[in-house]
This record gives C-alpha cells, sequence and structure tokens, in this order.
C-alpha cells in the first residue's frame, strides 16, 4: 500500500482547474481515483456502474456484429473500456476535449490506461465533441463525414446541468438531428446523467429518433449508506 493521498496532476485548463487524486480508502481497504474540476468532483472510480452501462445498454439492442463506436468523453476510461469489452466492437474513437485527460492515460496513470492505450481497436481524439456533433466532417479527422454505429456520451452532468453554457443546445431537437447524421441507419445513441429521468428530455429524443427509452441504474454507495442511481437514456434511428 503506497501513501494515503496523492495529487498525481494539477493542471489550469480553459474550464477551470482539473486534477487527479489517489486517496486510499480504509473503510474500503482500495484505492479511489478521483477527478476534479475545481472544486467540483467529476468522477470518482468508486461509481463507475452507469458509466459501464452507457456502454451496455447503448450497444445492447444494436443487431449484427462489426460495430464502430465513437465514446463522447474519455475520463477514467470505464465507458470507453466496457465498449471494447463487447467482442462485436471493431473500433472506438474516443472524443476528449483535455488534452491533459488523454496525457493522464498516455501515461498509465489510471487503472484502465493499460487496457485502452493497448487495445488496436481504439483511438483517442482530441477535439470538442459538440462542436465536432455539429459539424459535418463529424468525429474523426481521419476520414471526415464518416458514420457510425453507436455514439455513447458521458460529459455534462445531466441534459439540464451542463459543464458549460455552449453545450445547451445540443440537447435541443436540432442539435440531436445534427448528431444523428454521424450514425448509420439503425444507430444508437446513448447518454449518462447524474439526474432522475426527464420526460421532457424523453419526448425531445423521441422528435428525432424513432425509440427512446430512460434507464434508471442504481447502484451500492457506501458512504451514504445506501443506494444512488444514474440515469442512461438509449435511442434508436430506424433501420432504414
Amino acid at each position: 500500500m503506497g501513501a494515503r493521498f496523492e495529487e498525481i496532476d494539477w493542471q489550469e485548463t480553459p474550464i477551470g482547474v482539473i486534477s487527479l487524486r489517489r486517496r486510499r480508502d480504509p473503510l474500503l481497504g482500495v484505492d479511489v481515483y478521483e477527478v476534479k474540476l475545481d472544486d467540483e468532483y467529476l468522477m470518482s472510480s468508486l461509481f463507475t456502474v452507469a458509466e459501464e452501462e452507457l456502454a451496455r445498454l447503448g450497444l445492447a439492442e444494436l443487431p449484427g456484429t462489426g460495430f464502430d463506436v465513437v465514446v463522447g468523453g474519455l475520463g477514467l476510461g470505464c465507458t470507453a473500456r466496457a465498449a471494447l469489452d463487447d467482442p462485436r466492437v471493431r473500433s472506438s474513437i474516443v472524443v476528449e476535449g483535455l488534452p491533459q485527460v488523454v496525457d493522464w492515460h498516455r501515461r498509465g496513470l489510471l487503472p484502465l490506461s493499460g487496457s485502452l492505450t493497448g487495445d488496436p481497436r481504439n483511438r483517442f481524439v482530441r477535439g470538442d465533441f459538440f462542436a465536432m456533433a455539429a459539424s459535418a466532417p463529424g468525429f474523426d479527422p481521419a476520414a471526415p463525414g464518416r458514420r457510425f454505429h453507436a455514439i455513447l456520451l458521458d460529459i455534462d452532468h445531466s441534459p439540464r446541468h451542463v459543464l458549460d453554457s455552449g453545450h445547451a443546445d445540443f440537447y435541443t431537437p436540432a442539435g440531436l438531428r445534427r448528431l444523428a447524421a454521424h450514425l448509420h441507419p439503425g444507430g444508437a445513441f446513448a447518454l449518462w446523467s447524474d439526474d432522475p429521468p426527464d420526460a421532457d428530455f424523453t419526448a425531445t429524443l423521441a422528435e428525432v429518433f424513432e425509440t427512446a427509452q430512460a434507464h434508471v441504474v442504481p447502484f451500492e454507495n457506501p458512504y451514504g449508506g445506501g443506494r444512488s442511481a444514474n440515469t442512461i437514456y438509449v435511442s434508436r434511428l430506424p433501420a432504414q
């Protein structure tokens, strides 16, 4: 066992100070990795169930194999790793806006880093997911206009609680239509949210996609002495 607490990295970014920390939890007997933006916690390795379910639920209903996937937001790497654990996934592009986060993984600072950088199906792309979603070239700088079978997004806290006000337009029918243009027919869009299911946002998804569902994903919370929950929205385009 190493030190009880370590601030692994701390850097200024355009949206605030981002830091990566590792601490030993004496109650649980595990090392906990945490990412903070200024004084706000963005993610913790203790709570990754919903991030993994984002990939599993987003891919679950797709028929066939040979899927090309976009993951919006790298973070600790849980969604990207869960997507790659599906043997039907042929390729994965992980779009991350902060070079510091990509650098953490390239330097092997996180538990999943090696499995992501060492997987030949996986590629990191530095860019603004929301700007790329709204653009004709899309998410793959090496193949402008390329379409994908699934897009999995975990960046904002929720459609109503965004990290940057510039993201808000993405969650409108017009923004979602621009995103849908980057999917193959029958393709899936899945979104992580920290808020309870939002009926209005589910209805917004239904304006653009053939199907739209909100899944509640519960998980154990050792600090609260009970259970917490996140929401995963899953929507699909018509096959034709």
